[in-house]
């Protein structure tokens, strides 16, 4: 017996199947039968050929081996008392997997007590045939379970694009918030891509899950979201900000936040912590909660430093911009006291990926010559 056959290719649909096919209009579904016996397999093919494309295996080790391979079957006729692995473990095996746990199962055996078709459900199996079999029986069982089977992948298909439609409307909000804030501020959109890409870049660096890696990069776009909310006067002031508008500033990670909101899905509710911690300094100075060293959630440390280094290489209203080196040189001066030291090290370390980013995403038009103030002449509002 070989351990993978196919059916006659003939023409003809099975009892009862119709709608949709589980792969398309033009394939026949696969069917994977499974029994040590020859003479079993026969009887099934028997029944089945001319409607299905059929796979045969005769003992459980090659039943899962050809479950795996492409295309992957779209149901299995399963014996149960079969020599080394039976049935039952070879169901509990399919289910444990996530590519084939999909498939439904059928039980074919002589096994027919209460207790049996019992326990074959509860591995996973979706229906139980006793031998001998019923050819009608068996057409109508196998064209019942493809249908269903269809017509579970066919939602599935349609949950999947509705949730990645959702979800790139969700990002594309949160992008055009955090343009709005770009705006009303008078940064370019360029910041928000190079600030994001900064984090991006410094959360792979600190060993983040890749899956929360993009989700920050996604979330880091709204870190100012709360300056929609800040008078133009103080943003675009060319200077210094006085203590009373140093209070009114300091109310944007808070305003940000509260425009977010809490919520249950990781994307916003990073966004929400983003807005509301990035202006924490390590050492406990910063604003809105002081917050000290590690009590600042890590996502906010890191967008701390990607804010601030690209607000120190950027034109603002208050600074010319700075040459790499200064801005380098500040970062490192404030290791400990605004930053985070490891993380301020890691950046340091990927300064040929932040320069490239740079460059790629570079403000249009001219650009003022190097600052040449100290950092200690910087405004306490860098980065605001």
């Amino acid at each position: 017996m070989t351990t993978e056959a196919r059916g006659d290719t003939a023409s003809g649909s099975p009892i009862g199947y119709s709608g949709l096919e589980p792969r398309s209009q033009l394939s026949r579904p696969v069917v994977l039968l499974v029994d040590d016996t020859p003479f079993n397999i026969d009887v099934l093919r028997g029944i089945l050929a001319g409607a299905y494309t059929l796979k045969v295996a005769t003992n459980g080790e090659k039943a899962l081996a050809l479950a795996q391979m492409q295309p992957h079957p779209d149901l299995i006729l399963l014996d149960v008392m079969m020599p080394g692995m039976d049935g039952y473990e070879v169901c509990e095996r399919l289910k444990a997997d996530p590519q084939t746990k999909g498939i439904p199962v059928i039980f074919v055996t002589s096994m027919n007590e209460v207790e049996d078709e019992q326990h074959g459900f509860e591995v996973g199996g979706v229906d139980y045939i006793t031998k001998p079999v019923s050819p009608p029986l068996v057409q109508a069982r196998v064209a019942t379970h493809l249908r269903l089977y269809a017509h579970e992948r066919h939602l599935s298909e349609l949950v999947a694009a509705r949730t990645r439609e959702l979800e790139t409307t969700r990002l594309e909000i949160i992008r055009r918030l955090g343009r709005a804030a770009e705006f009303k501020d008078d940064e370019t959109g360029q910041h928000i891509i190079r600030m994001s890409h900064y984090t991006r870049i410094l959360a792979e660096a600190s060993g983040m899950s890749p899956e929360n890696v993009d989700v920050l990069f996604n979330a880091a776009p709204m870190h100012d979201v709360g300056k929609i909310g800040i008078p133009e006067a103080i943003l675009m002031k060319p200077g210094v900000l006085t203590e009373e508008e140093w209070k009114v500033m300091r109310r944007h990670p808070t305003i940000g936040a509260g425009i977010i909101g809490k919520h249950d899905h990781p994307l916003l509710e990073t966004a929400r912590i983003v807005a509301l911690t990035h202006h924490e300094k390590w050492d406990g100075s910063g604003y809105p909660r002081g917050l000290k060293g590690e009590k600042i959630p890590l996502v906010g440390r890191i967008v701390a430093i990607a804010d601030v280094f690209d607000a120190l290489t950027s034109e603002r209203p208050y600074k010319p911009a700075w040459t790499e080196a200064e801005s380098v040189e500040f970062l490192r001066r404030e290791k400990g006291r605004h930053f985070e030291p490891g993380l301020v090290d890691l950046f340091i370390e990927r300064l040929p990926e932040i320069r490239r980013i740079r460059e790629q995403y570079a403000d249009v038009g001219p650009q003022p010559p190097p600052g040449t103030a100290a950092w200690e002449q910087l405004p306490e509002s860098v980065g605001v």
